[in-house]
């Protein structure tokens, strides 16, 4: 069901992820790989370096109202190793300069350490 939603989350990107994922992609940033709307457990992130265990997401204006849901995910993201980075539409779209450096500071401050199989992690199952 997750590789489902992120392929239809593919199709249909927002103008900030499609702006973001152009500077992400084919090792653009420093080298390092980048997936887009990939599937964590039973959550489907924007993008995500396994390699460092970095998720980046792009919030639109709907966020606003689901902060709860948005901390129960970065919860379970987090209990899987990830770091969490979330910026809004508007910042990726204005100052991605900003979003850029903050993505880079994040990926070389990180410890090169993958999610541990077999404790319960379900990063990329079934991708």
């Amino acid at each position: 069901m997750a590789r489902e939603r992120a392929r239809e989350l593919r199709r249909n990107s927002t103008d900030a992820e499609r702006k973001l994922w152009a500077c992400l992609r084919a090792k653009r940033l420093g080298g390092y790989k980048f997936r887009r709307q990939y599937p964590v457990g039973q959550y489907v992130v924007d993008f995500v370096c396994v390699d460092r265990g970095l998720v980046v997401e792009v919030d639109g204006d709907q966020h606003a109202d689901q902060a709860g849901y948005d901390l129960e995910r970065t919860l379970f993201l987090e209990g899987e190793n990830l770091e969490v980075l979330r910026f809004s539409n508007r910042e990726v779209l204005t100052e991605l300069a900003n979003v850029e450096q903050a993505i880079w500071v994040a990926l070389t401050s990180l410890s090169p350490t993958l999610p541990q199989r077999g404790r319960g992690s379900d990063i990329g199952e079934g991708a």
